[in-house]
């Protein structure tokens, strides 16, 4: 992978149900992938479509941030913690990480931030 320029990441409120206009979602978990010798963090979650005009359903799914370089190093004023990460960009690697997200965790949405 590339080197790229580091963003801190923000740790989410876990399992906290969010409304959007066409259901609702909730992020569950925060975990860590080893992948080439660094971690990788990704959320995963589930989402529920039930209030849009064309039907129902939902999905099971992950997020993926990035490579963890330092791990909630600070914290917010509101006590949360910030971790610094670097986005995958390098298409191969995003690939990769994709199917090892999808066997770990039997699901078939990964997305990356």
């Amino acid at each position: 992978m590339e080197p790229e320029m580091t963003k801190e990441y923000f740790h989410e409120d876990l399992n906290q149900e969010v409304q959007a206009i066409g259901g609702r979602y909730v992020l569950t978990d925060e975990k860590q992938l080893r992948y080439n010798d660094q971690e990788i963090l990704y959320l995963t979650g589930h989402a529920v479509f039930d209030s849009t005009c064309c039907g129902a359903g939902g999905c099971v799914y992950a997020v993926v941030y990035g490579i963890i370089v330092n791990w909630k190093q600070k914290k917010k004023s509101n006590g949360s913690d910030i971790s610094e990460i670097i986005p995958i960009r390098n298409q191969e690697a995003k690939k990769t990480i994709q199917q090892m997200i999808m066997e770990k965790e039997s699901i078939n949405q990964v997305v990356f931030l």
